[in-house]
């Protein structure tokens, strides 16, 4: 655990008791901190109140001494309107902030400040994330990983003499964390996300910088510049001196950079270009998007390892991550992929790109453009089986494409792998890539696929007695 002291023998409050804010009030009370907690449901109350925390309405704080606010990510900090703890909060002249910050604090105070590398984007972080970590644990460090990718950054460990930090970190979490300084800050690629919570897309991406703009001075900024926002904010920090900036890019010869060319990846400095490996070898790193965040992954460990060959061998290796493009079963000819952690309709289209005859599951809460840009690959839908509150939004984009309203994911999972059994499809794939959050039916996109898996299982089971 890390644990913070700056608040000790003060009063702090805990809005939000999910797993960053249980784990927020564990490390606080640790570094000797009074706090009071709330949450507006009722699940979490007794695990906070076991903790030691004092679980009573954010209204009946004592505000006039409390020493920080520490904000769940998912409460709304300033759009479409301050959450009412939030303006108790400023209106008692009480800082805002997150786990993240007290992270940052706690390892300030540590007698030994490892590397830290800060991965943001909107699609390929929680991928790069865990890459990074798998090719610094492959090259002799004790990766601590963790963040928004599941482990809340404050259950990590104390750093040791090998240690390095790499954390993903949302839109949510930079803007509660402005003492986050990465020492190696990657942001993988922009497009319109969350603008329920932003506002617009100019704000959306102005706060992914901000991550960027953190860097410890001397420190690397990676940038994907195959977007257009990505590419303006690449121009902007190159500009600027005080810290490296890495142009990385798929498909494109970058004269100083890393890119990749028909799975190719490379690295070019100022006189050379060097062949680094073949990713199409990279058996868990399928497609165009995965290279992305191979080669970004690369370009942010260049400062920690020296020896590219060991980099190259690390993301052969590395066994994938799960719900994302995650293959969990076969069932006679039908292959089932469990891409959950596809909450919007771009990271959908990466899975897409990977797989022909799809038998789709999708739906959920949609988020703001609906599927409209996935239109170009309609044509690899066998039939669509919708879920959640999307169904009727995504049934009208279908428009002629066959497809179903299942409602939930068990009636969509058993529909799709009758049809794909039933299909002339050589090769079919029933793939779960809902382009939408989660919380219509599910706490979470780790809960939507370890569903699906059991599903899978279950359906895998009964198939085999059948057969017998």
């Amino acid at each position: 655990m890390i644990v913070p002291r700056c608040f000790a023998n003060q009063d702090v409050g805990v809005f939000g008791l999910a797993r960053t804010g249980i784990s927020a009030a564990r490390a606080l009370i640790a570094g000797g901190a009074r706090v009071f907690a709330w949450d507006d449901g009722e699940d979490s109350h007794r695990a906070a109140a076991e903790l030691g925390v004092r679980v009573q309405g954010f209204e009946t704080w004592p505000w006039e001494r409390l020493g920080a606010l520490i904000l769940s990510p998912g409460v709304p900090l300033t759009y479409p309107a301050p959450h009412a703890a939030v303006s108790a909060a400023r209106n008692a002249d009480v800082e805002v902030i997150g786990d993240m910050e007290l992270f940052a604090r706690g390892l300030h105070a540590s007698t030994s400040v490892p590397p830290l590398v800060a991965i943001t984007g909107t699609n390929g972080k929680s991928t790069t994330t865990a890459l990074i970590g798998h090719m610094l644990s492959s090259c002799g460090y004790t990766a601590e990983i963790g963040g928004n990718i599941g482990k809340p950054v404050l259950d990590l460990n104390m750093p040791g003499p090998r240690t390095a930090y790499v954390l993903e970190v949302s839109s949510y979490q930079v803007e509660l964390s402005p003492g986050l300084q990465p020492d190696v800050a990657v942001l993988t690629n922009l497009s319109p996300d969350h603008l329920d919570r932003h506002g617009t897309m100019e704000n959306y991406a102005e706060i992914k910088a901000r991550l960027l703009q953190q860097t410890k001075s001397g420190g690397t900024a990676c940038i994907g510049v195959d977007d257009s926002c990505s590419a303006a904010i690449h121009s902007r920090f190159a500009a600027c001196e005080g810290r490296e900036t890495i142009p990385v890019s798929v498909g494109k010869v970058l004269g100083r950079g890393v890119f990749v060319l028909d799975g190719i990846l490379y690295e070019a400095q100022a006189s050379n270009t060097a062949k680094i490996t073949d990713l199409r070898n990279a058996a868990r790193l399928p497609g165009a998007h995965n290279w992305q965040n191979a080669a970004l992954a690369y370009a942010a460990t260049r400062g920690l390892v020296q020896n590219r060959q060991a980099i190259a061998d690390a993301i052969a290796s590395f066994p994938g991550l799960p719900h994302r493009i995650e293959d969990v079963g076969r069932i006679g000819k039908t292959r089932f992929i469990n891409d959950s952690k596809a909450t919007n309709a771009d990271a959908a289209e990466r899975a897409f790109k990977c797989f022909g005859d799809i038998f789709w599951i999708a739906g959920g809460r949609q988020k703001s453009g609906g599927i409209a840009s996935l239109a170009p690959y309609f044509q690899r839908i066998r039939k669509a089986y919708l879920i959640g509150e999307a169904a009727e939004e995504f049934a009208h984009t279908l428009g002629e494409v066959p497809h179903e309203r299942c409602g939930t994911l068990d009636r969509a999972v058993v529909a799709a792998a009758h049809d794909a059994q039933l299909s002339n499809s050589g090769a079919p794939v029933v793939l779960l890539s809902p382009a939408c959050a989660s919380f219509d039916q599910f706490k979470d996109y780790e809960q939507r696929g370890d569903s699906f898996r059991a599903l899978v299982r279950e359906l895998s089971i009964y198939s085999m007695r059948e057969a017998s």
